[in-house]
């Protein structure tokens, strides 16, 4: 399992941290599989509705993609103050060793909008990550 990392965007707090799904990967393919658990939090004074996502994704040859859709899994959760929501979801990269990063689209009940943002975490089959570095 991956360092948890965290960021806080006006009051929303954003957690994340990957493990590498060998049973699910053919190195062979090659496709390595990634889930991450994402927790979002609302630290703010105000509710917050998650309306749509931002991800980019990149494997270690520096190949990105990027995506964006409604909400996460389906949900457009609403935090009011002090609530919380988890998810997990999973990524597959042709690499043994990649990042993702992104943003979160939020409205508030004002219709204040903004982007909460998805700290980069590593994706990593584990294996030479002392010569790896994270930006």
């Amino acid at each position: 399992m991956s360092k948890k990392v965290a960021a806080e965007t006006e009051g929303i707090v954003v957690e994340v941290q990957s493990v590498y799904l060998q049973s699910h990967s053919d190195p062979d393919e090659p496709r390595y599989v990634f889930a991450y658990n994402v927790h979002i939090k609302n630290e703010g004074a105000s509710t917050a509705k998650l309306v749509s996502r931002h991800w980019v994704i990149t494997d270690a040859r520096g190949m990105f993609e990027e995506v964006r859709g409604p909400g996460i899994v389906g949900e457009t959760p609403e935090l009011e103050p002090g609530q919380e929501h988890a998810y997990q979801s999973f990524c597959v990269l042709k690499t043994p060793r990649g990042t993702m990063h992104g943003s979160y689209q939020m409205v508030r009940t004002d219709g204040e909008e903004f982007d909460a943002e998805i700290p980069s975490f590593l994706l990593s089959t584990g294996q030479g990550d002392s010569k790896l570095v994270l930006n």
